[in-house]
């Protein structure tokens, strides 16, 4: 990787990419094969919102590449509110070799990036999602052998998942069917960048016509934290994208069903579907630390 931070998938070049995803499938093969490759660096993870995967994944794929964790709290380092981004950067920058930030504003994200002098990671932000894709890629990767040529698609919020799936298409060649709600559209900058960059990206409001030709169904919370509120309203709207078994009679046989997770089970997805022969969701979610692993490798290794 040419760049220092990973603040979102489009800031790759799709060799990038591919070779993140090779290094990915030999730790996975290989877990302890560099295990000394991160021997005395420390990663610190600053989270602004509770994590299950962002959170276990990094501490693992840390310790198993030989370095060290430390997870700040939202109350330990109140990003902006106790202290200006930009002086926690600066100092943690004089104390560890990497920051993980999962943030509610993805401009705090990039304000740790420009005021740090260590990598800083995008754990999480209201942009973008990039480690949660690179675990994706390498699950799909796993199933079909290749990335090229694939249909995605994506149904209920055009969210931060959603915009980093739209940044991958140009890099790794798949198609991308977006489905959601009118009025809850992926963001028109990000799909325009991946249509100008050669990707194929379609937004659609018809649940059944996107998977119908799908390789990947992948769907998402319909609120996000931060979101509570308008749980009401989406609600009454999202149900025609739910990923339920009727759904998936409408899609190929082939076809595997991706969740970020956590899952509202019964909302966006039912349990039919996410305990069946088509899930791959517990492969994914264990890609996430084979991803990270990679990732980490990438920007603090050696060469």
């Amino acid at each position: 990787m040419q760049a220092k931070d990973f603040l979102s998938i489009d800031q790759l070049r799709s060799e990038d990419l591919h070779e993140l995803l090779d290094r990915a499938r030999l730790l996975k093969a290989k877990p302890f094969s560099s295990a000394t490759l991160l021997e005395n660096r420390v990663v610190a993870l600053i989270f602004e919102k509770p994590s299950l995967r962002t959170r276990v994944s990094f501490e693992v794929a840390t310790q198993q590449l030989g370095g060290h964790c430390l997870y700040l709290s939202p109350a330990e380092v109140g990003l902006g509110e106790r202290e200006a981004v930009a002086d926690v950067a600066r100092v943690l920058s004089r104390y560890v070799d990497a920051l993980v930030a999962r943030t509610f504003l993805h401009s705090d994200v990039e304000a740790l990036a420009h005021a740090a002098t260590v990598p800083v990671i995008n754990g999480l932000s209201d942009r973008s999602h990039p480690c949660q894709i690179l675990a994706d890629l390498l699950t799909i990767q796993e199933r079909f052998g290749r990335l090229h040529g694939l249909r995605l698609a994506y149904l209920g919020d055009g969210n931060n998942v959603a915009r980093s799936l739209i940044e991958g298409v140009p890099l790794a060649q798949y198609s991308l069917c977006v489905a959601c709600p009118p009025g809850y559209e992926p963001d028109p900058e990000a799909v325009a960048s991946a249509r100008a960059n050669g990707g194929t990206v379609e937004v659609a409001h018809d649940a059944a016509a996107a998977v119908r030709d799908a390789d990947v169904i992948y769907t998402d919370a319909w609120f996000s934290m931060g979101q509570e509120a308008e749980r009401e309203a989406r609600a009454a709207v999202f149900p025609p994208f739910r990923v339920s078994g009727n759904l998936m009679a409408q899609a190929p046989e082939h076809a595997i069903v991706l969740h970020c997770l956590p899952a509202h089970r019964g909302e966006e997805i039912t349990d039919e579907v996410i305990e069946g022969p088509q899930s791959a969701v517990f492969d994914q979610a264990e890609n996430r630390l084979h991803a990270q692993k990679a990732l980490l490798a990438a920007l603090l290794g050696p060469g």
